[in-house]
């Protein structure tokens, strides 16, 4: 008897497993599925959004980076020193940040930004006595709302330049 009952059960769930497939069989058939191909169930369709792909501006310098970068809305500006005619500019920290900053207005605006589009700064200082001459050229160059930031000092900086900035912006 005990035996008969699990025969029955087992027939029982061989039957639902059967009935399960063949109305599968008829699902993917009606999606224009082929199951005898080992194929899997069909994905729901979803509308994807591409992503625009970067842009690399002012690749052709003499060193190995960009000027900036456009991904989306979003213009990625590599560091800028106080350079003016292919030299640093003399005058110290103040001279250099307010160069540094012109560089980068320039640079925003040539990519159809401007600097009220800046979302991130980073500063890099070979002297941190000189954050607070910097926090004044800076105030005076930007608006509020600022752009958030990050200040450090480092060991040097290329040319012997004095700062280093290196922005975001999006539009």
């Amino acid at each position: 008897m005990f035996q008969t009952s699990l025969n029955k059960i087992a027939i029982g769930s061989l039957l639902s497993i059967t009935l399960v497939a063949q109305a599968m069989t008829v699902q993917a058939a009606t999606q224009g599925v082929n199951p005898s191909q080992n194929s899997h169930p069909p994905k729901p369709k979803v509308n994807i959004v591409s992503k625009t792909a970067p842009i690399f501006y002012g690749s052709q310098g003499a060193y190995p980076f960009s000027k900036a970068v456009r991904a989306g809305d979003t213009l990625y500006l590599s560091g800028e020193l106080g350079m003016k005619d292919n030299k640093l500019v003399s005058g110290g920290i103040k001279a250099q940040t307010a160069q540094a900053l012109d560089n980068i207005n320039q640079t925003l605006l040539s990519y159809g930004y401007q600097s009220s589009d800046l979302v991130k700064c980073m500063v890099m200082l070979t002297d941190i006595k000189d954050f607070d001459a910097f926090n004044d050229v800076y105030q005076s160059k930007l608006s509020k709302p600022y752009p958030v930031r990050s200040a450090f000092a480092v060991k040097d900086l290329a040319l012997g330049a004095k700062v280093e900035i290196e922005c975001m912006a999006v539009k």
